[in-house]
């Protein structure tokens, strides 16, 4: 098993193998290595669990049958969370079945065993994209609701209408108000969003609910 990083180092992403084979350790360490990508190997999805926090980015690669609980298991551990992570498995040929369901449930790919370094690199890189990309999806939407907590009720009504198409003029008229104090309002919503446009808003608020 590779040594566990401290929490508080800087985190990078890394490759999370879960196997209890430990000659799949061994040639899953050498190839990581050698590609230059971070590993961590563990022998039960137990042990995963022990260590891994669902903050540290990088992919699962996931032997689908392991004694005690078993990569679907882990998966279905895991998936409570909103960021957790992108899993490979790794199956025998008896085991494709299972995989194909997996996928279903949500994981990225399957590699069978014996595992072909090529295939496992290609595979890895591709999952670390997929999760840097959610990663810095979520961390938009977090910063986009954290700047429509900062407006005023009546800064929310104003940009109700503002993203329907409104003017300034019947925007005033539906909450009996000013177009001056609209266009007050409008002003404030825009600089508190850090919105170029109305447009740029709409999509703002568009990711904040999806």
């Amino acid at each position: 098993m590779t040594p566990k990083r401290n929490a508080h180092m800087a985190l990078e992403s890394t490759v999370y193998a879960v196997d209890d084979d430990p000659i799949v350790h061994i040639l899953l360490e050498a190839l990581f290595e050698g590609a230059n990508i971070p590993v961590e190997t563990y022998s039960s999805a137990e042990e995963f669990l022990v260590a891994y926090s669902p903050d540290n980015p990088g992919c699962l690669l996931l032997d689908i049958v392991m004694p005690g609980m078993s990569g679907l298991e882990l998966q279905k551990v895991l998936a409570v969370h909103d960021n957790n992570p992108p899993i490979i498995f790794l199956t025998g040929a008896a085991e494709v079945q299972m995989a194909v369901e997996a996928l279903k449930s949500g994981a990225i790919d399957f590699i069978e065993k014996p595992v072909q370094p090529a295939v496992v690199l290609d595979c890895v890189k591709n999952a670390m994209g997929v999760d840097l990309q959610s990663r810095y999806e979520r961390l938009q939407k977090s910063h986009i609701t954290q700047r429509i907590m900062l407006l005023t009720p009546r800064e929310h009504d104003v940009m109700k209408w503002m993203v329907r198409g409104k003017s300034n003029k019947n925007i005033a008229r539906i909450l009996s108000i000013s177009s001056r104090t609209v266009e007050n309002h409008r002003k404030k919503v825009i600089d508190k969003m850090q919105a170029n446009s109305v447009i740029d808003l709409t999509t703002m608020l568009i990711q904040a609910e999806n």
